[in-house]
């Protein structure tokens, strides 16, 4: 007798195949569930494993424009970076794929869901804290974090073996020696020789990007429309192609980022959970998006509005990183940035070359420069005798500080 219904997040690879036959073994039946999110993948060759392999039925569902629409957008409005440095390519995805299981787990009446994230990172947060607050009854099955399981696989040489005595297909290709992680908005490489802080990265890792050494010598020119803060249009001004719909968008800006050696990283971050790794990320198209949207946002943005909106996109950022893309304090942060936007409209002119992204140019009917009152040559409406008092009102705070607190400080240094 079954145990009952579990839709498992599946790649197709060695990992979640395993996972496959080892829930049925334990009594389930198992619908699959693969996500197109922009990943180089024989969609076809999964569905026709998964089906050999036993699952009661598969699912592959495109995601693409949704994810960069739902998800992607976001980012762009809050300038989201982790730590300084890290784009949240795979910590956005998660949420967008949990939300299509949940729905696939709801209509076909599945009270539990399966994924192969490992015990110690980060996606195995990302993916159950989207799917306890899309369904709350639902049970989660995660055998990398279940005895028996991990006890039964401790390595690859474990699975393989399991592999073989189960017909499960196992890859023909070596295997890199890295693990990797791939989508429409970047790659992510971690793991095997990677986890030597001070090694390099082998120079065949990287396959979204071209080595900027050996990338074109002449650059691309590009102008990218903002409306609400997101991008409705990107022009390649010496070609006169243009593409306006999301998904295009952001598939050639990838495209024109790649071949010029954009959004290379070599990190080492802080997980959620409490450990610090080392990462190496490509995120060209949105890298690209990053330096234009600061520009048309500073150049649309109150100062002060500004300044409390990087707050919120910082912890916009941290809360995405953590997993928390469905909880109520992230869908508040998330209100306030996409209001934040409502005047963040106007074009950018940027050239892409050599690894770097280079700003030409911005225009924007709501633009706040004043190139008059800014002018070193025109005088206009501002009187330069007022910046005295200015100038008088800011140092009051200095000059009590110094005369209280620098002074006895000096004094109290000399005794």
């Amino acid at each position: 007798m079954s145990k009952g219904t579990v839709v498992l997040a599946y790649s197709g690879g060695l990992d979640t195949s395993c996972i496959l036959v080892w829930l049925k073994e334990q009594g389930y039946d198992v619908i699959t569930f693969l996500a197109n999110i922009g990943q180089d993948e024989d969609f076809e060759a999964a569905r026709k494993k998964a089906e050999s392999l036993g699952a009661k039925k598969v699912f592959i569902e495109d995601l693409r424009s949704e994810f960069v629409e739902d998800f992607i957008w976001p980012t762009v409005q809050a300038n989201a970076v982790y730590e300084d440095r890290y784009l949240l390519g795979t910590a956005v995805a998660r949420p967008c794929i949990s939300r299509r299981q949940v729905e696939i787990a709801r209509r076909e009446g599945a009270q539990f869901v399966s994924h192969g994230a490992t015990g110690k990172g980060n996606d195995q947060i990302r993916f159950e804290l989207t799917c306890y607050a899309l369904y709350p009854e639902v049970e989660i099955i995660a055998p990398w974090r279940i005895p028996e399981f991990y006890n039964r696989f401790r390595g690859r040489k474990d699975l393989m073996e399991y592999a073989q005595q189960h017909g499960i297909p196992v890859p023909v290709t070596p295997r890199a020696p890295w693990s990797m992680d791939a989508n429409l908005m970047h790659i992510s490489y971690e793991s095997g020789i990677l986890e030597n802080p001070k090694s390099h990265a082998p120079a065949d890792l990287y396959l979204m990007t071209k080595n900027p050494e050996n990338s074109p010598n002449a650059p691309d020119v590009l102008e990218i429309e903002f409306r609400n803060g997101v991008p409705v249009k990107v022009t390649n001004e010496k070609e006169g192609t243009s593409k306006d719909s999301p998904l295009e968008i952001f598939s050639y800006l990838n495209v024109i980022g790649g071949k010029h050696g954009v959004g290379r990283i070599d990190i080492v971050e802080n997980r959620f959970i409490g450990m610090k790794s080392r990462g190496i990320y490509e995120t060209p198209g949105g890298t690209i998006l990053l330096k234009a949207h600061l520009d048309i946002e500073t150049f649309t943005m109150d100062k002060e509005v500004r300044r409390i909106k990087q707050g919120l996109g910082i912890k916009f950022s941290e809360l995405v990183y953590n997993g928390f893309w469905y909880s109520p304090e992230c869908d508040f942060v998330r209100h306030c940035i996409a209001k934040s936007q409502d005047n963040v409209e106007g074009k950018v002119q940027l050239s892409v070359f050599k690894g770097q992204v280079y700003i030409l140019g911005r225009e924007s009917p709501k633009s706040l420069y004043n190139e008059e009152l800014v002018s070193m040559d025109v005088q206009g409406d501002y009187d330069p005798c007022d910046a005295s008092g200015f100038i008088r009102i800011n140092a009051v705070r200095l000059r009590e500080h110094h005369r209280l607190q620098g002074l006895s400080g000096t004094n109290s240094a000399k005794k």
